[in-house]
């Protein structure tokens, strides 16, 4: 019973991705000058474009009648500090016509800007403001790109990879002041040796 679902699960993900196949490559031959490339896998297609692009992509694909990803579900963002545009930036698009998602995905270095889509989506407000709050993701032409999930004065972007998971700041509530504080964090030692062994494990070569 287990084989054959399996089996049936792999042909449904063999006929989709030839179906989204084609469908990429329809997409691509309507806006040529703006799609890099497509991906499959499995049910998702993704597409590839330059910042500059995501205006002219994302509103075609929101008012082609082939496409009408009237939803933006989300916007995400990566950090991948090995590569030389080391920000992803991932747009999340749902059509309810189709029942189908889509995924516009772009590539931005620390020093540059990705065009704001709230001209577009207005749902994309709050997504673009946190992935300002966490990734340090720069959205030109928003209208009030602020903080929205860490505290007044947050210093830096904590969904960076190069962010100490301490932090830099102790936040802790003072019971002499009555009061919350916040109080540079103090680490003793800049390294740790955490000694792997316990009272616990046994010693020897044990009993059958």
């Amino acid at each position: 019973m287990e084989s054959t679902s399996t089996n049936e699960t792999v042909k449904k993900y063999a006929i989709t991705k030839g179906s989204l196949h084609s469908y990429g490559s329809y997409i691509i031959q309507c806006i040529p000058k703006f799609i890099q490339r497509f991906s499959v896998s499995k049910d998702e297609l993704t597409l590839y474009v330059a910042p500059r692009a995501v205006l002219q992509v994302v509103t075609f694909l929101r008012d082609h009648a082939q496409c009408q990803y009237k939803v933006m579900a989300d916007i995400s963002g990566g950090d991948y500090p090995e590569k030389e545009k080391r920000f992803e930036v991932v747009y999340h698009l749902l059509s309810i016509k189709l029942a189908g998602r889509i995924r516009v995905k772009t590539y931005i270095d620390e020093g540059s800007a990705v065009p704001s889509v709230v001209s577009i989506f207005r749902g994309a407000d709050w997504y673009e403001r946190e992935a300002w709050d966490m990734y340090g993701i720069f959205f030109s032409g928003h209208p009030d790109l602020r903080r929205i999930l860490t505290d007044y004065g947050f210093e830096g972007h904590p969904l960076r990879k190069d962010f100490p998971l301490s932090g830099y700041t102790e936040v802790r509530y003072d019971e002499q002041r009555k009061r919350v504080v916040y109080e540079p964090l103090q680490l003793t030692q800049a390294f740790r040796n955490f000694e792997s062994l316990s009272p616990w494990e046994h010693v020897g070569h044990g009993t059958q």
